[in-house]
């Protein structure tokens, strides 16, 4: 039937319904139990903050956030920014911070690498290899972490000393007072060069998809690589010359019973990263191969149809799918990961769990202090969900 054989009435909206002072109007009911429930919670929110300044009062326990600005008298093994004892408290929660930054920025990237090639070694048609990917997996994913991260830790502490210590070579010395690399010796010139690395990407990305657009508008391919090559290697190269920032590589040198120079990784982060890699690849791991089985075996069949190699196939047609599925469950894997790190203090690893812990124990302020671990991890994984969410809505289907 035909849009203009159509009633007129029939594409009207129907008329709302007013609202009803009565029990026996759904949408009454609906607002009274709704406002129930928020004047339970907000009761109980009351009763339990009323509560807790009584009992604080009671014990003459100060509150309050000025004990931030207090001496921390806290030492820290492993800061990335300037710390000394003599340090506020405050100063001493950022490196906890940043120290938890630091093992979950590396641990989601290296266990998302890790994680994907093990799931799609799980789909090898090499025997050996996909069982091999399997057993890691089943294993992995079955032993508790806190004991995975006490069974790496024992593992790098039984190493041999640093006069002992195992070289593969390229300047690398892994003893039991951790890993030893070569390191640049880094200056504010080099940090100007690597924002400027920063920039060129998004300037990359930007330039590729309006070269896109303009495609789709005349079907003329347009060459992105030279305006990459420009911007990922030449402005930086250039902000680095203009700053005059020395190519200085510092080498890891044995003098006395320890190394000097060069980048070292502690034992407790190194296991800490090694732990939370390991056991987050396993979940990872079947995410992807979920992921990569959720597309049409059709996909395949035809992409080996027009002769495309099994490599190009997955890269270029298969996975680009599959991220439609693998995204939502991976934002929960880089969830668990970042507040896995707080099993750090198990290990000896200053994060901050660690450092709030201690504060909380030199000042008293123990509500002060679990209220900042929790809005530390809050921030964290509303920041992580935010970018999840937006780039799964970047990659999902538009329907028209």
């Amino acid at each position: 039937m035909s849009q203009s054989t159509l009633d007129p009435r029939l594409l009207r909206p129907p008329p709302k319904r007013k609202l009803r002072l009565s029990w026996a109007d759904e949408r009454v009911r609906a607002i009274f139990w709704q406002v129930l429930i928020v004047a339970v919670v907000v009761t109980v929110v009351w009763w339990l903050v009323r509560n807790t300044q009584h009992n604080l009062e009671v014990r003459r326990i100060a509150t309050g956030f000025g004990f931030l600005q207090r001496e921390a008298g806290l030492p820290i093994g492993e800061t990335l920014i300037d710390y000394s004892p003599s340090d506020t408290y405050l100063r001493a929660l950022a490196v906890g911070v940043l120290n938890t930054l630091k093992v979950a920025v590396i641990g989601i990237v290296v266990a998302t690498i890790f994680g994907t090639l093990v799931g799609i070694a799980r789909l090898s048609k090499n025997w050996l290899l996909s069982k091999i990917a399997a057993v890691y997996v089943e294993i992995i994913r079955d032993i508790p972490l806190l004991l995975q991260l006490l069974f790496w830790y024992t593992i790098l502490q039984s190493l041999p000393g640093p006069r002992q210590a195992l070289n593969p070579g390229g300047g690398i010395f892994l003893s039991n007072r951790g890993l030893k690399l070569p390191f640049l010796d880094w200056e504010v010139p080099h940090s100007w060069a690597l924002l400027a690395f920063a920039a060129g990407c998004f300037a990359t990305y930007y330039f590729a998809k309006a070269m896109r657009r303009k495609q789709m508008a005349d079907g003329q391919p347009r060459a992105v690589w030279p305006a990459a090559i420009a911007f990922l290697i030449g402005a930086p190269v250039l902000v680095w010359l203009v700053g005059g920032a020395p190519w200085t590589v510092e080498w890891p040198e044995l003098r006395g019973f320890n190394f000097r120079g060069g980048l070292t990784v502690s034992p407790e982060y190194f296991a800490l990263l090694i732990g939370l890699v390991t056991y987050t690849a396993g979940f990872i791991a079947e995410i992807v191969r979920a992921g990569i089985l959720a597309v049409a075996k059709g996909q395949w069949e035809a992409a080996e149809a027009l002769g495309l190699k099994p490599g190009v196939v997955l890269r270029q047609i298969v996975l680009p799918q599959a991220l439609r599925v693998i995204v939502p469950p991976m934002t929960s894997q880089f969830l668990n990961l970042t507040k896995n790190s707080s099993l750090a203090v198990a290990i000896g690893y200053q994060d901050i769990v660690s450092i709030a812990n201690t504060t909380l124990n030199q000042t008293g302020q123990a509500i002060e202090g679990i209220a900042i671990i929790m809005l530390v991890y809050l921030t964290i994984s509303l920041s992580i969900s935010f970018f999840m969410n937006w780039y799964n809505s970047r990659i999902a289907l538009v329907e028209r």
